[in-house]
This record gives structure tokens, sequence and C-alpha cells, in this order.
């Protein structure tokens, strides 16, 4: 191999006889574990521009339809990362002199910060013909290593090692590249209606994509002159997130009971060991595999970001028998170490806090940072899930920390149906990770029992025997809460927006007396109540579960337009929920109680029913669904949490979301009327 320096050159021919067709690589590494760079690569033609914005190579543009160029993506290397480049000579076109190889960073990072810049060249029998480093770089934001260009028949390379500080945009500019530089938002940028994938990552589809804007109707007008077209857009540099797709790919099975191959299958899992084992396994490694991931389930418990390797299964000396926790994640940022054990239960095991104390010891000892506990159940404020004991003695500090199953599929379902990751295998990896979860024998369901205190609580509304102060009450209050919760992660995983339960307190309320006065309450009317406000959606999401009646009931507020005729909003009202059930109940509110009230279906002919018929003002509308509440306390089809799920996705689907465009309007006129009377 053939060492370079900045600014020489040679002849591949005069290095191998094949290398008509190379491998550029470009590697490097960082200290903190969390450096990286993205690859690009530009023909240009002999006065060394492109001679079009599609002699671009890059992240956005991945290949060429000559083949003459391909970027193969990343790959680690045993300290850091190599991205590679398949260069055909043979088919570059007649009209490129010169082909330019370069790199660029983003979100303010410079390849000042990566160690070790380093460009190879291999030939197509994979021999390495030569090798350029580079020591010098700086604050730049991207980089040229080195380019191919042409001398008579042969072609030749030559190191560079030329940084710009304006990143990609600056460097393609540099070449005749017209850079469309628009921001991150997704305005115009929906997400690709394709289909989704089986199991593989090359059906994924990107979460951007230019909008077609349908032809409108209508006579055309003839104008005096014909209007410039518009200047075709430029490349983006900004950097795209892949989603998943949300609609189906028609399968090639012959039948149902054809079933796709998965990368983690659960259905051979035989017991509760097992599946700990397993679920702990997979979830680790796509934390370590998917940065973005990781990132998210770790930042919270105080992990720095960087380079993150998980592990299964550690033997750690503890006492006269060594301990094994179900995992350990260790971080590394600028030399330093910051290490969690992973302690993990399935189904309805309970965490043992015999157990977690042993952890807690170990890790106290060898100097690590945290303990995380993960399991089915939801960690609620002030309601440890085990007792633990720390020894205030002891200068190093470990913290215990608690992630649900609901809440791992939470972050993986934002990511690949919402905020998209880095690229396609990722995507596919969190979607496999997702099936997991959701396969009826991982164990992984998330909260899914309301405990051996739900029945004699029933039982005692039932026969108007519960007492306040009863521990029975406040444990179904506590199980009520983690089920609330959970009901937010999955919805707001569901819709991509922050969905989150409202507690009606006064700031500093202990969390067991609020629970407390709750389960008191529960005693007297026999309800189980929560409230929960979701982005960017009108008003509060109510649900009541009336343990007397067997009723769910779920319910929003809208506010009434100002400035309207009550009829006027009342028909609003009406047509905005034309497509909502015709057993939802309506009711107006007044300022000094509650107005008139009926069904959708009787209002639908009569909307002047809602109106008051003393002429109160109308201050909005409350709008309810009804439904049986399951009985039992378990997941079954018949039971409790079920039942909760499905009325809350009922009620959003089918009335909040129909009934968001009659807010927006509502909100927006009251802004309106409000700059009328400051003008």
């Amino acid at each position: 191999m053939q060492e370079m320096t900045k600014g020489s050159n040679v002849s591949l021919t005069a290095l191998s006889e094949d290398a008509d067709a190379v491998v550029v690589s470009l590697r490097w590494n960082s200290a903190a574990g969390d450096g990286d760079a993205d690859v690009s690569v530009l023909l240009l033609d002999a006065d060394g521009k492109v001679r079009s914005d599609s002699d671009f190579f890059f992240y956005n543009n991945p290949a060429a339809a000559d083949g003459s160029v391909q970027l193969l993506g990343k790959k680690p290397t045993d300290d850091g990362n190599e991205d590679r480049i398949s260069l055909d000579l043979t088919a570059v076109p007649a009209g490129v002199e010169r082909i330019v190889v370069a790199a660029s960073q983003y979100g303010g990072s410079t390849f000042g910060e990566l160690n070790d810049l380093r460009v190879t060249v291999a030939d197509r029998a994979g021999e390495t013909l030569l090798g350029f480093s580079i020591t010098d770089a700086g604050v730049e934001s991207a980089f040229i290593f080195g380019e191919l260009y042409r001398r008579g028949t042969d072609w030749k390379f030559r190191a560079i090692g030329q940084g710009y500080e304006t990143g990609l945009a600056g460097l393609a500019t540099d070449f005749g590249i017209t850079v469309d530089e628009e921001t991150d938002d997704e305005s115009d940028c929906p997400p690709v209606a394709a289909a989704e994938p089986a199991t593989g990552p090359a059906a994924v589809s990107s979460a951007r994509s230019e909008p077609v804007v349908p032809e409108q109707p209508g006579p055309t007008r003839p104008s005096p002159a014909e209007p410039a077209s518009p200047r075709a857009r430029g490349p983006r540099t900004a950097k795209k997130k892949i989603t998943l797709p949300k609609t189906a790919r028609p399968t090639l099975a012959e039948n149902d009971s054809w079933k796709p191959a998965r990368l983690f299958p659960a259905s051979s899992l035989k017991s509760d060991r097992e599946r700990e084992m397993r679920a702990t396994s997979v979830l680790l490694s796509v934390m370590a595999e998917v940065p973005e991931f990781g990132r998210r389930l770790t930042a919270a418990f105080g992990a720095p970001a960087g380079r993150m390797q998980t592990f299964v299964e550690v033997s750690l000396p503890h006492g006269d028998s060594p301990k094994r926790p179900d995992g350990v994640i260790r971080v590394e940022r600028a030399g330093k170490l910051w290490t969690a054990l992973v302690e993990t239960k399935t189904n309805g095991n309970a965490l043992r806090s015999e157990q977690v104390q042993s952890y807690m010891d170990i890790a106290a000892r060898r100097g690590y940072e945290a303990v995380i506990t993960l399991s089915n159940d939801v960690a609620l404020e002030g309601r440890p899930l085990v007792d633990v004991r720390t020894d205030g003695r002891r200068k190093h500090k470990v913290t215990l920390w608690h992630l649900s199953w609901a809440e791992v599929a939470h972050q993986a379902q934002l990511l690949i149906r919402h905020e998209g990751v880095g690229n396609a295998t990722h995507a596919w990896l969190l979607q496999e990770l997702l099936h997991y979860l959701q396969h009826e024998n991982s164990g992984c369901h998330g909260f899914q029992n309301m405990g051996p205190a739900w029945v004699p609580v029933r039982n005692g509304i039932d026969t108007e025997t519960l007492c306040q102060g009863d521990p029975k009450a406040l444990e179904v209050v506590e199980s009520w809460e983690q089920l609330v919760r959970q009901v937010c992660l999955r919805l707001g995983g569901e819709l991509g927006r922050k969905a989150l339960p409202v507690q009606r307190t006064k700031r500093g309320t202990d969390p067991q007396a609020r629970r407390a006065a709750l389960a008191d309450q529960l005693c007297d009317d026999g309800r189980l109540t929560a409230e929960m406000r979701i982005e960017d959606t009108p008003g509060v999401l109510a649900v009541v579960a009336d343990l007397r009646t067997g009723k769910l009931r779920t319910s929003v507020d809208v506010q009434a337009p100002e400035g309207n005729y009550p009829l006027t909003s009342a028909k609003r009202l009406v047509r905005a929920l034309a497509d909502a059930p015709a057993d939802l109940h309506v009711e107006t509110l007044v300022e000094d109680g509650k107005g008139p009230r009926g069904t959708l279906e009787r209002l639908r002919p009569e909307p002047g029913d809602l109106l008051p018929k003393d002429g109160s003002r109308i201050t909005g509308f409350r709008l309810s669904l009804f439904k049986s509440m399951g009985a039992t306390r378990g997941n079954a089809e018949t039971g409790f949490i079920r039942s909760v799920d499905d009325a809350v996705d009922r009620f959003y689907a089918s009335v909040v979301a129909q009934v968001s465009a009659f807010e927006r309007r509502s909100t927006s006129r009251s802004r309106a009327d409000e700059q009328v009377a400051a003008g």
C-alpha cells in the first residue's frame, strides 16, 4: 500500500491491474464515542463544476442510475466507523473529469473532534492500494479527503485534505450545486403513504417527500404573458429521517396460516426465566445498535451521549456467591464510563427488593452510576416499586431508576412512526422490537392487571360496605393511576403527540395524600376519575369509571366561538360531528349551570334544541360517550383494562379528532376579534 501525503498524487493503474472499479473507504473514530460523519461524492466536468444537481451523491441521493457511484453505507471497525463508496470507473460518463470524495458533520460538530481521519482506496479484488491520513482538521464541518481525476485513459488519485466551515451546503455550493436549505419543518413534507414492510429494512420509507399539489378544477384564465417557470428545487442537505409507512403492504402469503419470519421470535418461549433473558437481550441489543433509541431510554437516567455497549448475564462478585444481573449498559464519553445494572421482569412477576438491593450494593462498591429495573409496572411518583436502603456513608451514590415495558414501546413507536431514525435498518430493528414486545408470548405487554384488591373493592361498592381508609381502595386507585399513565403512553406513541395525565392538586401536595383522598372519594361515590391532556387537541379528555353502574364515560369540553350567534355555534358543532357516533351525548354548558342536552341522533335535524330556553349565554359544549365496563381485573377481552383502552380509542377517533376543526375555528375567531379590538 502506498502512503500519500497532502497534495500528492498517484496513478491507480500503476498500483493495480484491476483498478477499473474501486472502493473508497473513509474512516474516523471519536474519544467521546458519539462522533460520526457522512460521505458525499461529486462528479465534476472540465470546469470543476457539476453538470447538474444529479451529479451530487450523498445520504439523500445515494446511487447513480448508471452504477458509476454507490454509497455502500457505514460499518463499525475495531476503533471507530468506516463509510464506503463503490466507484465503477468504466461507467463514469465521458463528460466527468474529476470525482471528489468528501464527508460532512451536523449539529455543530466539527472534524477536529474526530480522531484518525483517513481515506483508503482498494481495487476490485479488495487489495488496499493507497492511504491518506488527515492530521490537521479543526473547526471544519465538511472535508474533502481526496479526488480521482482523469489523465488520458488512466485515473489518478490526489490527496487533498481541505475543509469547509460552512458544512456540506457550502462545499456543494462551491462546485455548482443549488442547495435548497429548508428547515426541518414537516409541514410541506408529509410522510410517504407507502406500503408497510413485512419484515425487512428495504421496504422502509422516508419521512420526507415532495408534496403533490392536486390540479384545481375550474376555467383557465388567460394571462397576457406566460409567467416564468419557478426554479427547480435543488437537493436538500438537511438530513433525512426514516419512518415506517402507515399502510400495510399486500402480503405474498397464500393464507393467514403463513407467519412472517421475525428477527426476534417469541412463540417458543416456555418459562418466565426464558422470557426475561430473551426480552433483556433483545432490548439491550437494539439500544446499542440504534443510537437515537438508546439515548432516549437512558438520557433521563443521567447517561451521557456517547458510545454505548450492552451486555447480558454478567457475573459480578457479591459476598460468598456472585450475582448475575440481567444486563449491563455502559456508555463511554471523553474517556469516562457510565454504567448501569439492569434487572428485568416479565408478565406479572414483581421486582424483589432483596435482589435489587444486592445490585445497588454491587454498583456502589464498583463505582457504577445506576441500577435500572424493568417490568410491566408503571412507576408512580412517591410510590417506589421496591424498598431499598442506601448507605449514606458511601461517597459514591447509586441512583435507582425504573422503566416500564410500556415506556419502551412508546419510545420505539415515536421514533419509527413519527420522529424518524438515521437509516432504514434502524427503523426495521425498532419495528422488530415492537413486534416482539407486542407478541402474546413475550410477557412485555405493560400494565395488565388491576391487582387482587379489584374484586373485593367492586363487591364492597355493590354492597355499600366499602369504608373510607380501606387499604384495598388505595391499591385500586394506584392501579387506576398506572393504567391511565399507560393509556397516555400508548395514545401518545400512536398519535406522535404528548399525552399526559392531568392532576388537579395544589403544587407541593404529597402524592400519597392525593391518592388517599381519591381512595376515600371512591368509597363514597364508587367512581374512578382521570383526565388526560393530548397535545394539539381541544380540551381535556376525561374518563370516569362508575363501579356502581358498570359504565365508562369518556368526555371532552369544547369552547363556544366568541361573537357567534348561539344557533350558528350549535349548527357548526353538529356539522363538525358529521361522522361521530349517533349515540354521542351533547350537553350545552352555560354560565350558571347545565343547559339542554341530547343525543347526536336527535340533535342532527334540530341543532336549535341545544339552545337554553331562558337565553343564558352558552360557554361551551360537553361531548360524552358511554360504554359498558369490563368486570374482570385482567386484560382479557371482557376485562376492565381492555374496556378502558377501547373506550378511549373510540372516543378520540370518532369524537375528539372530529371536533378539532370546530375548536380551531373558535380559537382563530377569538384571536381575530382580539386583534380587531386592539386595532
